[in-house]
């Protein structure tokens, strides 16, 4: 049932990061915001199949980076991505008060 899981989540994330590509536009700046959200949240919430795997998954896009012939898109998106990812670690660790 897991695959169940993770296909409907990632459905619904690629449908949300086609929707933010229409309203926002089709450019590598988008693609790279939408990564950077992604792995934020997924070091922030550390969510499971569905919302991790599934939806985070289905929203990020790490294969369209691939095509960029701009390598200051595509150092953003390593580097940043892997900061986005332990900023959001960092966040969910701190304790609350």
């Amino acid at each position: 049932m897991d695959y169940l899981k993770v296909g409907c989540g990632a459905g619904i994330g690629a449908v949300a990061r086609f929707a933010l590509t229409q309203v926002l536009g089709p450019v590598v700046w988008v693609t790279i915001a939408i990564n950077l959200l992604g792995c934020f949240l997924m070091g922030r919430l550390r969510p499971g199949l569905f919302w991790g795997t599934g939806v985070l998954g289905g929203f990020t896009t790490f294969s369209a980076f691939a095509f960029s012939r701009d390598p200051l898109a595509m150092a953003i998106t390593v580097i940043g991505c892997v900061a986005a990812w332990q900023v959001g670690n960092a966040l969910a660790k701190r304790p609350t008060s």
